[in-house]
């Protein structure tokens, strides 16, 4: 019976061995082809990722994906079996991709994008447009937000708030801390992970702003009359407008006032004192942590990323309500001006870096080079 269990254990082993060989195999000869046949590739200027759709693609109810694929005619749809659909192209060199909802679909899509030996991703931008949360503290409902820093919200310790110590303003806190934290230097340094917060090109992104500051997203019923609610509140009863502002990312879809304070708190913690929450996704970190991977091997250029985040919901009620209505009560006009916004503002940027290629393709775009 030794023996047999011995032999298993080798026939075990030398499976794992071959498995590892396999997959070794299989990562160093798409590392070849990459690397040697470039001129076979489809090269993409610029990559436009969304999370959700709803329904179809094209010709019902829009999501995040709908109106880049009807309005820039990207036409020339690609099997992308690994993804969550097809890839939408067009002979611009733009591509568009639908990652899914939530970090882990987001890592795993921009994961296999990025492996697929089809195309040339070593000199495309990305765009990663879509809807948030905002903070009404800082942004209305129809609002942009360019972000100058990913923060992830998931890794994280966690007590229920009932169980917490009575001091805490809310039961998270940092990895390796044993208190809430709202300054770097709470941080306990000695175990923490790398993919909590990502730092965007913030030349880049300074450049992206600039260009679209003054873009009118206009303003729609449902919209403003909800943000009259929001008594105190100055920037969150504003017409919709472009701003900087930073957004956390967690596959939760957290709400509420203590919240909104952690999230504050969470930013600045990670991201420094001059960082500034102002929208809360799904995704980000996801799609920043493949991002990240895939440039060790440059893959993609982790210089060239720009997320755009707008506001459909506001991450807390208005003065006088509580969570739980405002979390759910209908978006306001659908989500319409909020997926509007994120296509005019981010198609802005898509078609500058088109008009430029020439000179794009090589040089990072920056005020200075304007």
């Amino acid at each position: 019976m030794g023996i047999l269990m011995w032999l298993s254990s080798f026939n075990t082993v030398n499976r794992n061995l071959q498995l590892a060989w396999l997959i070794s195999l299989c990562f160093t000869t798409t590392t070849c082809q990459f690397a040697h046949a470039a001129e076979s590739r489809i090269p993409v200027k610029v990559i436009i990722a969304a999370m959700f759709e709803i329904g179809e693609t094209t010709d019902d109810e829009p999501g995040e994906l709908q109106f880049w694929v009807e309005r820039l005619n990207l036409n020339t749809k690609l099997p992308f079996t690994l993804g969550e659909r097809d890839i939408y192209m067009n002979e611009d060199g733009v591509m568009a991709v639908l990652l899914g909802g939530g970090i882990s679909n987001a890592t795993a899509s921009v994961m296999a994008l990025g492996a697929d030996p089809r195309f040339d991703l070593t000199k495309a931008y990305w765009l990663i447009a879509g809807v948030a949360g905002g903070d009404p503290a800082d942004i209305s409902l129809g609002s942009a937000a360019w972000a100058k820093f990913v923060v992830d919200g998931d890794l994280a310790y966690e007590i229920d708030a009932r169980e917490m110590p009575e001091h805490w303003p809310y039961g998270m806190v940092p990895l390796g801390s044993t208190e809430p934290a709202d300054k770097p230097e709470d941080i306990y340094t000695v175990w923490t992970l790398d993919t909590i917060v990502f730092e965007l090109n913030e030349t880049l992104v300074d450049w992206a702003y600039t260009l679209t500051q003054d873009v009118d997203l206009g303003d729609a019923d449902g919209i403003a009359d909800y943000r009259r609610l929001f008594s105190g509140y100055k920037n969150a009863q504003r017409s919709p407008f472009v701003t900087v502002g930073d957004t956390l990312s967690s596959s939760t879809y957290w709400h509420g006032r203590n919240l909104n304070l952690w999230a504050n708190d969470w930013i600045r913690a990670y991201a420094g004192h001059n960082a500034n929450f102002m929208t809360s996704n799904m995704e980000d970190s996801g799609t920043m942590t493949a991002i990240r991977r895939l440039a060790r091997l440059d893959i993609v250029d982790a210089d060239r990323v720009l997320i755009l985040r707008t506001a459909s919901n506001y991450t807390m009620p208005p003065p006088g309500k509580d969570p739980h209505w405002s979390l759910t009560t209908p978006y306001p006009d659908n989500l319409r001006p909020a997926l509007e916004a994120a296509f005019t503002v981010g198609n802005v940027i898509v078609q500058a870096l088109l008009d430029d290629w020439d000179k794009h393709k090589d040089l990072i775009p920056s005020i200075a080079s304007q």
